[in-house]
């Protein structure tokens, strides 16, 4: 017994300094940069898509007003929530870290305020926004169907809403705020590193 205490005392004070070269350390930081900003564009080239597809609605022959107005206003809440996204992602590719280390890392805490911004007050705009163009929109789509299929897909409308707002939208804020941290984190250990060198 006694050998196993003292081989788990040599243990105990046996510590390996891994270091991590500050080079190795930028390019995963800046490859991860990269992934979020390319994320970032293809949300907005998503978003995009999402308006001119809706757009594209008022090719067809509707009659109601409700109709229109249920397009319009999706199509607003889709432009409204298209340049917030780019402007999050003008906050990502301002500044570069090799250049101005402090801007960079100012940039990417500003990014962060501004997607907890995004996923908590605007997109809470967005989906009543949506709910109510969906609303006007279906009002006479669903007026040339039988009850029940009405109500399935008013039902299926909602509840996908609710699950995308509850938890896809946790997953996803939870996902990103790690994230975003993590990267704030790496790049003030570079910076620090950095420094050390100097």
């Amino acid at each position: 017994m006694q050998e196993f205490d003292h081989i788990e005392a040599l243990w105990a004070k046996h510590t390996v300094d891994v270091r991590i070269s500050a080079d190795e350390m930028l390019k995963q930081a800046k490859k991860d940069v990269n992934n979020i900003r390319t994320k970032s564009l293809l949300n907005i080239l998503g978003m995009g898509f999402s308006f001119f597809l809706m757009a594209a609605l008022w090719l067809f022959d509707f009659q109601s007003w409700t109709t229109h107005a249920g397009i319009s206003i999706i199509i607003i809440a889709i432009g409204v929530y298209t340049i917030i996204l780019y402007k999050n992602h003008q906050i990502l590719t301002k500044s570069d870290f090799t250049i101005n280390p402090t801007e960079f890392i100012a940039s990417l805490k500003a990014y962060q305020l501004s997607r907890h911004s995004l996923y908590n007050r605007l997109y809470w705009f967005y989906t009543i926004a949506l709910s109510l163009g969906m609303i006007f929109f279906f009002v006479e789509i669903l007026s040339h169907l039988e009850l029940w299929v009405q109500l399935l897909l008013i039902g299926i409308s909602f509840g996908w809403m609710i699950f995308c707002s509850t938890l896809v939208r946790k997953a996803v804020i939870k996902r990103d705020k790690e994230r975003i941290a993590l990267l704030i984190e790496k790049f003030e250990r570079i910076s620090n590193q950095f420094k050390e060198i100097e």
